[in-house]
């Protein structure tokens, strides 16, 4: 009997004593959050005619942006609505990567060209109406030889029609948060339209995610290559592909209404860039402009990979939970862009909450690490549960209890 009412005081204080005590959560972040130091790729400047360079280019606009985290590194009048000239074609390739990636469609697809498509002027394959090519080689063409008719085909094959296509290439911008642009066409022709428009940073955004697709690579690296058994030769019409070490692509375009314009990516050591240009006199001083500004930024920046030391993720208490304590999980780390010289200045700081109450659900926000540079948070993340904590019942309550009157050993 005296041990019966022993339980059942220490139930009775077990539920008035235990009177959780919270840290002040108000600092938690629920996501990561974009580098402080660096302009974000969609964050438009007040002012278009923003100018960061620290050299002088032949070019109207341009942007030099890191692509794995969109920071931007250089900019010149990068909000200035322009005609894009053959450089829509990104966003054409974007789309058709996208159908490919969701089994839409294949490479090995045959599409028929239209008499609309084979009716494009400019850049081109030559297309026959009636004639057949796979998606693998009018995706070829378009990405090496900036082809037209290929361009305008892979739309229609894709959507149904032009027109739809380029409602579908609309959507996406919008989606992008591509806010100065809009597409009248696939490819980017704009002898017979005012409204073809777009931006050196809303070119950055589709270029960056042109490149999140992995096999692009392999056709925006392809220096020179032919079609129809050799019978039709492709050159690229991005020289840097050839002149300039560590570039990926991406495109050209030239009009006598936009000028001479590339959008130009590069990786070396693991650091990948691009350079937007629009407007420039000639190919060769955009061309100029391009490396210039890729040189610049592989010349100053890098990649630094943080180290968390595990032994200062210490554990959070739970109150009324089946589980005492749990260790906070550390998120994947992404690498973070420095200026070279300054790595060892970034310093992180990690800050966990005191104390929870149960339930705790997996992936509950438990605390942050922020890495600090210069006195400016330039990355931060969640530190979150790792699993579910269920509150205990009365039952498991006493049962606890009891396993501690009978062993003297604490569960955590």
């Amino acid at each position: 009997m005296k041990r019966l009412l022993c339980i059942i005081c220490a139930v009775i204080l077990l539920n008035i004593l235990c009177v959780p005590c919270f840290a002040d959560q108000s600092n938690i972040v629920g996501t990561q959050e974009d580098n402080v130091g660096f302009i974000d790729v969609k964050s438009s400047p007040a002012a278009s005619s923003k100018n960061t360079l620290p050299f002088e280019i032949d070019a109207v606009s341009a942007i030099l942006i890191e692509a794995s985290s969109g920071k931007v590194l250089l900019e010149k009048n990068a909000d200035e609505k322009l005609y894009p000239a053959s450089i829509t074609k990104i966003m054409t390739m974007l789309l058709v990567a996208e159908a490919i990636d969701c089994a839409k469609i294949t490479l090995e697809d045959k599409v028929t060209a239209s008499a609309n498509a084979c009716s494009k002027g400019g850049s081109q394959i030559w297309l026959e109406e009636g004639e057949t090519m796979t998606v693998h080689e009018l995706f070829k063409a378009v990405a090496v030889g900036s082809a037209n008719d290929a361009a305008t085909a892979l739309g229609e094959y894709v959507s149904g029609s032009e027109t739809s296509f380029v409602s579908a290439m609309n959507e996406r911008a919008k989606q992008l948060g591509m806010t100065n642009t809009h597409f009248d066409n696939p490819t980017g022709l704009d002898d017979t339209t005012d409204t073809h428009l777009t931006t050196a940073r809303d070119i950055a955004i589709m270029s960056r995610e042109l490149l999140k697709h992995q096999f692009i690579e392999e056709y925006t690296t392809i220096w020179m290559d032919t079609l129809r058994n050799g019978e039709t030769e492709l050159v690229n019409t991005n020289k840097l592909v050839r002149f300039y070490s560590g570039t990926t692509g991406l495109k050209t375009g030239t009009t006598s209404k936009a000028g001479h314009c590339v959008s130009a990516s590069a990786r070396r050591d693991g650091l990948n860039l691009i350079a937007v240009v629009l407007g420039s006199k000639d190919g060769t001083r955009r061309f100029e402009a391009a490396k210039s500004m890729l040189t610049w930024g592989f010349s100053n920046h890098t990649l630094l990979q943080p180290q968390i030391n595990p032994e200062l993720i210490t554990g959070v208490t739970v109150w009324y939970g089946e589980k005492n304590t749990i260790i906070p999980q550390v998120p994947e780390i992404a690498p973070i862009l420095v200026l070279k010289g300054k790595e060892g200045e970034v310093t992180s700081e990690i800050n966990i909450t005191g104390d929870v109450e149960a339930p705790v659900e997996k992936g509950q926000t438990l605390g942050t690490i922020k890495f600090i540079f210069e006195g400016k948070a330039i990355a931060e993340y969640n530190l979150v549960s790792p699993c579910d904590v269920r509150r205990l019942t009365f039952i498991n309550s006493v049962m606890r209890i009891l396993r501690f009157l009978a062993t003297g050993a604490v569960e955590s």
